[in-house]
Formats: C-alpha cells, sequence, structure tokens
C-alpha cells in the first residue's frame, strides 16, 4: 500500500478567514489606544511615557532594582554615594549565594529594620574562624588571603568568633572590618547574626554611578580556594 501522505486541496471558501480576524483584534487594539491618548493630556506623548515608566518599575520590581550606598562599610568596593545595581533573579531558579558575593538584603528581625549591602563570608554548612597565627579568617580550615577586598588598615576581624553557619543561612561581614555592623555584631543575640538565604534581595554586580567609578562587583577570587564544609583542606 502507498503510504505516503498525499496533498488535500481545501475548499478555502469554508475555511475561517484569519486574516479577518487579525485585522478586527489589530482595529480594536488601535481604537482603545486612540481612546486613551485622547483621554490623557499630552495625547500619545503621554502614553507612550506612561508605557516607559510602567516598564521600568516593573523591571526595577522583577528584575534589576539601584540601590545607593549609604555607608562607609563596604569601602573600598563600594562607597558612600555610590549606586549599585542588585540583580533580583541572580539567586532564582535553585541558584544560591556564594562565598565572596556582594548581597543586598532585607536585615528586619536580623540586623535592624533596613536593608543592607555586605560580603557573603560563610554559607550553610561552613566553619569560619577568626582569627588564624597570622590574622587571617579561617573557612572549613582553609586560610583566607582577603587584602585586596578590606578596607586600607583593617585587621580581617578585632572580634574573635569561632562559628558554625547554620543550613539555609549566610555569614557577612562588610570590607570595612573597622567600620562595618554586620554578623559580628549580632552573634550572642536571636538568630546568632545569620540571615536566611530567603531574606536576600538580590546580588550587587555593578556600580552604575558615579560613571567614573563604574565597574563590575563580580569575580573576586579570594575565596574559591575554600573546601566544601566538611571537605578535604591543606
Amino acid at each position: 500500500m502507498d503510504t505516503e501522505a498525499q496533498p488535500v486541496e481545501r475548499d478555502r471558501s469554508s475555511q475561517p478567514s484569519k486574516d479577518t480576524s487579525t485585522g478586527e483584534e489589530d482595529r480594536s487594539r488601535s481604537s482603545l489606544l486612540s481612546t486613551l491618548a485622547a483621554w490623557l493630556p499630552g495625547g500619545r506623548i503621554t502614553l507612550a511615557f506612561l508605557a516607559c515608566v510602567a516598564f521600568l518599575l516593573a523591571f526595577g520590581v522583577f528584575v534589576m532594582q539601584p540601590f545607593q550606598i549609604p555607608s562607609s562599610s563596604m569601602e573600598p568596593a563600594l562607597r558612600v554615594g555610590d549606586r549599585v545595581l542588585v540583580n533580583k533573579l541572580a539567586y532564582r531558579f535553585g541558584a544560591e549565594p556564594g562565598r565572596g558575593d556582594v548581597v543586598v538584603f532585607d536585615g528586619s528581625g536580623y540586623f535592624g529594620n533596613a536593608d543592607y549591602v555586605k560580603r557573603v563570608v560563610g554559607v550553610g554548612g561552613d566553619h569560619v574562624v577568626c582569627c588564624d597565627s597570622k590574622g587571617r579568617i579561617e573557612v572549613n580550615g582553609r586560610s583566607v588571603d582577603e587584602r585586596s577586598l578590606l578596607h586600607a588598615g583593617d585587621a580581617a576581624s578585632e572580634v574573635p568568633f569561632d562559628i558554625e553557619v547554620p543550613d539555609g543561612t549566610l555569614f557577612l561581614l562588610g570590607d570595612h572590618r573597622g567600620d562595618s555592623r554586620d554578623s559580628r555584631d549580632y552573634l550572642g543575640a536571636d538568630g546568632g547574626g545569620f540571615v536566611p538565604v530567603d531574606q536576600v534581595i538580590g546580588k550587587a554586580q555593578w556600580i552604575a554611578w558615579p560613571f567614573g567609578h563604574w565597574h563590575s562587583l563580580s569575580g573576586t577570587d579570594v575565596y574559591t580556594r575554600v573546601p566544601a564544609p566538611g571537605g578535604a583542606h591543606g
């Protein structure tokens, strides 16, 4: 039997006209836009402006949000008055903050009723100690040389600590250790200074303003040799 499909000539007069339907929908949308434009002062220019504003608001709520840096706690990476762009999708779809990431988080109930920006030093399961014989932080037994990140003249920490980071939380420090209220200041408080991952708003990825200070905040390799919790180290 010949099983090859054969073309069938359809009676086009019996088929619905997609072109007509599409045309009617286009006219309906055009009529709605014209009505809105006529109702608004400034007409289509105002309508276009409002559409742009709505897009920018949605972009800020769901994708990328600007934050202004209010203090020196993250110097030299972030200075007072810098505007950073925070990627709100960085830790969605299964991704989580990693050591070295600069994150913005809601500190309500943990640091204070405000948004904060700090660097992730320990993630769930990490054993973080300060300090080793050379004054460096240790994470999972590996000494970390943070000199490229820290404010000039700062020690890794003037406050000694030896902590285990609970699963699902972060241990967060400012780069200006001598002028930063961070996880160290809340070790004896409820929550122990650890911030739940779900409190993180997003990853600070770019400095957008001032233009002369524009750069990416990604790419630090300071913590890359830290082993996984319970892993081998040297």
